[in-house]
């Protein structure tokens, strides 16, 4: 009997779910709980929100979590997991506080507003031994998933050139957005992490070596990065592989439509490259070239926003620890200062 019952206990442990916390449930953040509730592999311990009224809304997703009003409450209730949804200038600061407390950690881009803030995240996660991941959330299209495979599988050839576009016809609503100490900056910090992630990511992880950029703000070069950010962006880094890889980026474009997005990569045998359908933020297809001709790889629709969530959720759930592949965040930060001139 003695051993039925240690059985049954082992077997009850095994089968328990991580308890995940979720700090800032806006729109975004609800999103994700959606996602992360839709593994089936995490159960929502607690939520906190500045907002009543979007906590609130986040109860009617998680109607057994705990209310509190801080990360500390989250953390003291003793959760293996914790979503950060809040603005910029919190990312690092709270990340880290949670991984010191032995606490994995999903975040909203970006993880932190320059390199120094992103590598003390990482830095912090390693020696917690934690899972840290970040919603890089292009990266889980259908697209870039085939795009990767691929690149590598060699069929391209050597890769020597990626074009990136994001342009956003919109601004962001919220006024944090566009002070430069709160947000780290402007349609780079927003947008290009996206497209810098996407090109290193895309072709594993490779060396950079210069970067160049142009920063603009209604029109006109920009004149301080501390005090204005900027809505418009165009930028050029060499890799150490001998490619070069070009982004522009915006908010508030003329563009004729609500949003120009396209991660192109071209090889020496084809090329390969995601694009939004029809002006879509969400909808993308994917195609090959081979000379004058395509092929289609991938067309929505493709349910992708909350993969990201999802993934590090049912990590989380099956056990994983830290995993080293943090470290990329800690390169897509350093392409960034150097567009900033940081």
């Amino acid at each position: 009997m003695a051993q039925q019952a240690l059985l049954k206990g082992q077997s009850e442990t095994s089968l328990a779910r991580p308890r995940i916390g979720f700090l800032g449930v806006g729109w975004i953040g609800r999103h994700r709980m959606q996602a992360i509730l839709g593994t089936g592999a995490v159960d929502v311990a607690a939520i906190a929100d500045a907002s009543p009224e979007m906590a609130s809304e986040a109860t009617k997703l998680a109607p057994d979590a705990r209310l509190v009003s801080t990360l500390d409450e989250i953390l003291d209730l003793g959760v293996d997991g914790v979503v950060i949804a809040t603005p910029s200038a919190m990312h690092a600061e709270q990340s880290i506080r949670a991984l010191e407390r032995g606490v994995a950690v999903f975040c909203q881009k970006p993880l932190g507003r320059t390199v120094a803030e992103v590598q003390a995240v990482v830095d912090a996660a390693r020696n917690a031994d934690r899972l840290l991941c970040v919603d890089l959330s292009y990266r889980f299209t259908d697209g870039m998933r085939r795009i990767r495979e691929i690149i590598d599988s060699g069929e391209l050839g050597h890769i020597y050139a990626v074009d990136l576009v994001f342009h956003n016809a919109y601004g962001p609503d919220k006024p944090w957005f566009y002070d430069p100490a709160l947000s780290g900056g402007g349609c780079v910090m927003d947008l290009g992490v996206h497209l810098v992630d996407l090109a290193l990511w895309g072709l594993n992880n490779p060396g950079i070596g210069s970067v160049t950029g142009k920063l603009f703000a209604g029109g006109a070069p920009l004149k301080d990065i501390a005090s204005q950010v900027e809505d418009y962006a165009v930028a050029t880094a060499e890799l150490e592989t001998g490619a070069v890889v070009q982004l522009a980026c915006s908010w508030r474009l003329q563009a004729g439509c609500d949003a120009v997005i396209s991660a192109t990569f071209y090889g020496t045998q084809g090329g390969v490259s995601l694009r939004n359908v029809n002006g879509s933020f969400y909808d993308f297809t994917a195609e090959r070239y081979r000379g004058t001709s395509r092929e289609a790889l991938t067309s929505p629709p493709d349910e992708w926003g909350g993969r990201a969530a999802a993934d590090w959720a049912s990590r989380l759930a099956a056990g994983e620890r830290f995993d080293s592949a943090a470290e990329q965040l800690v390169d897509v930060a350093r392409v960034l200062d150097r567009i900033y001139g940081r």
